[in-house]
Parts: structure tokens; C-alpha cells; sequence
């Protein structure tokens, strides 16, 4: 058999195969919620393990200044930015123990829970009755945009020095207006409803050390209806407790007590 005799059979094997494929679906694929982990989408420090080739967490082509995924690694260009939908925002408040005293995530903490209001400033640290850190962080629950023109579920989360950024984002959530073609006035739009671009800049800390932030910019509203009814899916499900982050990926360390003012994580 001559070679273009074989990839022509290799072809249409293929093209069986697919179309089996296609026929059968996701038998088979289908888990429920609970069994399934929304992977973040976390920003690369120059100390981070993940661009560390020695480290068991490196990703290759990632570097200082770069986006990841943490189930897929797939690697987000920081300056090239990368396309989300948010659906739904959550302010954590998530208990650590100090890296002095071994480190490590204890536990979550209801926001209306009293000893929240318990804490007391050592440096610039919030530190609980317990000895503990109370690390707040905003979760927002997002449809990224991939490498390959799809959108998939992903929590984008800001922390420390992070929190200035989260802020002016909510803020520019609140006041995005759309003019409704029916009544001719502006109007609040849903979260959901438009794609906003993350990328990274480096800022400066009082001891002149760089570090990476993120930076925020609106790209415009959704005009696929598909993708909208997707995201006002997805956060119906984030409401109904029927989706929830892996508190396995959350819960990465504070920063320490001397770098903490400025440098995230």
C-alpha cells in the first residue's frame, strides 16, 4: 500500500471515528457539581514555586508577570492580557496560620461571623484573637476565554495589595450603563452581560522591589447570546450553592509579615 493510499484510509477512519464520536455525546461524562473543581486563575510572582524549574508546581513558559491556570497550567500572557465574563463576585474571609508558626489555611470564616471584628493590626496584617492571619479576599467567578476561541469556568481571585484593584473593578461593575433600545434611557447592566481584559503591570513597594498587579479594562458587552446565556447559567448556579470553588486551590499562604504591604503572594 502507497503512502497516499494509507492516509487516505487514515482520513476516513478518522472521520468514522468522529462521527461516532459526536454521536454518543458526553455519555459518560456527565458528574455532578460537587465532584468537579473550578480551577483559579492566579498571577506568577518572581518568588512563586510555579516558575521555579526545580519545583514540583513549575510550568513551563510561565514567567513573572504571567497569568496561569491551576488545574490546566495553561499559561495567560500578562502584557497580552486575557478576556473574562464575571459572574459572580464572593469576598472570603479565610484564616491562616503565620509562616513563622509553620503556616497553612485553618479554615473559612462566615462574613457575619464576630471575631472578624476581633482583629487587630500587627504591621499591616490582620491578626485574630488566636494568633492567627485573617486573610479577605474577592472571588469572581469567571468564563474565561482560552486558547481556542472557547469559554470555560474559572475563579479569578485578589488579595492584599490585590484589593485595590478588585475595588475599582466592583466599582466600574456598579456604574456600567447600557442605553436599553426600548425606553431610550441608560441602564445598569447585568455582571454578567460584559467581557472585561485582565492583564499585569509592575508596581513598586516602599523598599524600591518590584512586584506584579493586575490591571483591569473593559472590552465591551457579550454579543453572543450563547455565551451570555451560558454566564447568567453559571452564576445561577454559584447562587444556588451548586457550584463552589476548591478550597484545596484557594487557600495559597499569606504573604510574610515584611513583604506583605506590597508583594501579594
Amino acid at each position: 500500500m502507497n503512502t497516499a493510499v494509507a492516509k487516505k484510509k487514515s482520513a476516513e477512519l478518522s472521520t468514522d471515528v468522529m462521527d461516532d464520536i459526536f454521536e454518543d455525546g458526553g455519555e459518560g461524562a456527565a458528574f455532578d457539581s460537587s465532584e468537579l473543581q473550578i480551577p483559579f486563575v492566579r498571577l506568577a510572582q518572581q518568588m512563586s514555586p510555579q516558575i521555579n524549574k526545580k519545583d514540583a508546581q513549575y510550568i513551563e513558559g510561565l514567567s513573572s508577570g504571567d497569568m496561569f491556570n491551576t488545574l490546566t497550567n495553561a499559561v495567560y500572557d500578562g502584557e497580552g492580557g486575557l478576556n473574562v465574563v464575571p459572574c459572580h463576585v464572593i469576598t472570603k474571609y479565610k484564616e491562616f496560620v503565620t509562616r513563622e508558626n509553620g503556616g497553612g489555611f485553618v479554615q473559612e470564616l462566615d462574613a457575619s461571623d464576630p471575631v472578624i471584628a476581633q482583629t487587630h493590626k500587627e504591621g499591616t496584617m490582620d491578626m485574630l484573637p488566636s494568633g492567627n492571619q485573617l486573610v479577605k479576599a474577592d472571588e469572581y467567578y469567571c468564563l474565561v476565554l482560552d486558547d481556542e476561541g472557547g469559554w470555560e469556568p474559572a475563579v479569578v481571585d485578589f488579595k492584599v495589595t490585590q484589593m485595590k484593584v478588585s475595588k475599582r473593578w466592583k466599582t466600574q461593575i456598579a456604574m456600567n450603563k447600557a442605553k436599553n433600545p426600548k425606553t431610550g434611557m441608560m441602564q445598569i447592566v447585568p455582571i454578567f452581560s460584559t467581557v472585561w481584559k485582565l492583564t499585569t503591570v509592575d508596581e513598586t513597594n516602599k523598599r524600591n522591589e518590584t512586584y506584579a498587579n493586575y490591571a483591569v479594562s473593559k472590552v465591551g458587552m457579550v454579543e453572543d447570546r450563547n455565551l451570555y446565556n451560558e454566564a447568567k447559567t453559571f452564576r445561577q448556579s454559584i447562587v444556588a450553592g451548586e457550584v463552589k470553588a476548591s478550597e484545596g486551590q484557594a487557600a495559597e499562604k499569606p504573604a510574610t509579615p515584611e513583604a506583605d504591604d506590597e508583594i501579594p503572594f
